[in-house]
């Protein structure tokens, strides 16, 4: 790794993330709040004073300044170190409002990483606070990264290497040459269905301020909510309904929607195999579980079916908000649930977990070695929507199913140990790593929270969901003997 790589890189991230801090002012400023005024000052300055120092240390190794020919490996650090300085920026306003360090931490982690876990204990803080929730969340929908790619021309021949290293995944071929173009595109097209999502939720009959922290939320699949009671406190099968058809827009790969705009031609979702499965899913775990609603809840057919359409999208697309409390749902209902956890959204969307497109790997690599089994001189290539998927990108599916599952359990273990639940080591375990948000249970359920966990409980949720949002990977690779030759 070059050192002054590194730091240029990280010295303009953080000059912008500071940038970004000071635009909750502006919500302060307009609801006349003035003493949240210094919270968000302040973060931005540190930000940039963080920035400058790194510039200063820049100055001082040798070697060229231009990003033009950065490793994977250095894009990989990059990115880790972006994401771990960022929700440590994203916790300072919160130390203003009277949470603890570790609380602090845990808020602003949970909302960058789109995990939607809340610590929070009560609802009436300053709207500058709140729309700093939803609004670390909308960022880290789309990714930091892929922001800066768009927007920096620093990063205009670097920008791939740090594109794929952020989203990482066995879809790089979707993405077109002129990387900058890509994110660029990417964003307008979540920004767009942002601005659409709260104009139809103030229609709707929303105040203007919970429309927008609201839109944040559900398109980036994060889940805060400025009110107590998620959506369901609204109150309205309306706003349900619009926040799910968001919720399944946010789950879908915006590469494809992006595809779709371009071309013209509504047939290319289904022409997608991912797309198709991820719509597919969805439906089925839907009607099992509005059955159950329907037949051991005693639910009206509308109500079973709002219900669980708004459930299940929440928890495959990682958004985990709530229509209702479903930990009063029968054991049936909760079990459909937890199984839905592992479902996980499309590649190149907002939300988390595994992802379909390595579930369609998994399945299809199974099939195949059980076919070889009874057919050893077969010759059998795997393929997503008729394109062969390299050997190299099988194994690695593999290796990420496996860490995912392995750290899964090694966590479950580890809260069940400290907190003596396994129910709640077992759901936050696989909502912290997917980032998901609500578990299951009494404490950490839809109308629950993290507060009272213990710290060390919270120290490492919010381990997991840094390492569920950089897709376990980047982080891996830093523990390598080889990542950390150092070069000036």
């Amino acid at each position: 790794m070059r050192l002054n790589y590194i730091t240029s890189a990280l010295s303009l991230i953080l000059k912008d993330i500071g940038f970004v801090s000071f635009i909750p002012i502006v919500a302060a400023v307009y609801y006349k709040d003035y003493n949240s005024i210094l919270p968000f000052f302040a973060a931005g300055i540190f930000a940039l004073f963080v920035s400058m120092i790194l510039k200063r240390v820049l100055k001082q190794t040798s070697g060229s300044t231009e990003l033009n020919d950065i490793k994977r490996s250095e894009a990989l650090f990059i990115v880790s170190l972006s994401w771990i300085s960022f929700g440590f920026i994203a916790a300072i306003p919160y130390l203003f409002y009277g949470l603890s360090p570790v609380n602090a931490l845990f808020e602003a982690v949970s909302g960058i990483t789109t995990t939607g876990a809340t610590v929070l204990t009560r609802f009436d803080y300053p709207k500058a606070m709140m729309f700093w929730r939803s609004f670390t969340q909308w960022l880290g929908g789309m990714g930091i990264i892929v922001l800066f790619v768009a927007i920096l021309p620093q990063f205009a021949v670097a920008g791939r290497q740090m594109f794929f290293a952020e989203a990482p995944g066995p879809t790089e071929d979707k993405f077109t040459p002129r990387i900058k173009n890509t994110a660029s595109a990417l964003w307008i097209i979540y920004a767009g269905l942002t601005f659409t999502c709260a104009f139809l939720l103030w229609l709707a009959g929303m105040n203007p301020f919970d429309a927008i922290c609201n839109s944040f939320s559900t398109l980036s699949a994060g889940g805060f909510s400025p009110n107590a009671q998620s959506i369901g406190g609204y109150g309205s099968n309306l706003i349900c309904w619009i926040i799910i058809l968001f919720m399944f827009v946010s789950g879908a790969s915006f590469v494809l929607q992006s595809r779709v705009l371009t071309k013209r031609k509504l047939s290319l979702f289904w022409k997608s195999e991912e797309f198709r499965c991820y719509t597919t899913i969805v439906l089925i775990l839907s009607a099992i579980i509005g059955l159950i609603l329907y037949f051991q809840q005693h639910y009206s057919v509308f109500h079973s079916l709002t219900a669980s359409v708004f459930q299940v999208l929440s928890l495959a697309t990682s958004t985990g908000g709530a229509s209702e409390d479903f930990q009063r749902w029968t054991f049936d209902a909760k079990i459909m649930l937890f199984i839905t956890m592992f479902v996980s959204s499309c590649s190149g969307s907002a939300g988390g977990g595994l992802k379909m497109t390595r579930w369609i790997l998994i399945f299809k690599y199974i099939k195949n070695e059980l076919y070889k089994i009874l057919h050893p001189n077969a010759v059998i290539s795997t393929k997503i929507d008729n394109k062969v998927v390299p050997n190299d990108v099988i194994r690695q599916t593999i290796f990420f199913a496996f860490c995912f599952f392995g750290l899964w359990a090694v966590t479950v273990l580890a809260l069940t140990m400290v907190e003596k639940n396994f129910v709640l080591g077992l759901t936050a375990s696989i909502s912290a790593i997917g980032d998901i948000g609500p578990g299951i249970g009494d404490v950490v359920g839809p109308m629950g929270n993290y507060a009272s966990l213990h710290y060390i409980s919270k120290i490492i949720i919010i381990f997991d969901m840094f390492i569920g949002r950089l897709e376990i990977i980047p982080f891996l690779v830093l523990f390598h003997k080889d990542f950390w030759t150092i070069k000036r």
